[in-house]
């Protein structure tokens, strides 16, 4: 699929630049942005709807830990008493 964007000067030339100084070409440094932002984008979609998703079984549920009990989880992290806190309403 061939794809056409049309960016300014300033930007032409700082892609340029940063082509010219990573030994690439500008194609393959904006490719390698569009990857690395649809990525991200990818990710904060994937994180937006688990945080969505935890938010609707708590409504449900009322089950959750305290944030003191996850402090305290996380203090103990690398130790042999580390255990998951239980869900509790």
């Amino acid at each position: 699929m061939a794809t056409s964007i049309k960016i300014d000067e300033e930007m032409k030339s700082r892609v340029r630049q940063l082509a010219d100084n990573r030994r690439r070409s500008p194609h393959w440094i904006m490719r390698e942005a569009i990857a690395q932002y649809v990525k991200r984008e990818e990710q904060r979609d994937v994180f937006k709807q688990e945080a969505l998703d935890a938010w609707s079984s708590y409504k449900e549920t009322g089950l959750h830990i305290t944030g003191s009990e996850t402090s305290d989880w996380l203090r103990a992290w690398g130790s042999d008493d580390n255990e998951i806190p239980k869900c509790h309403e």
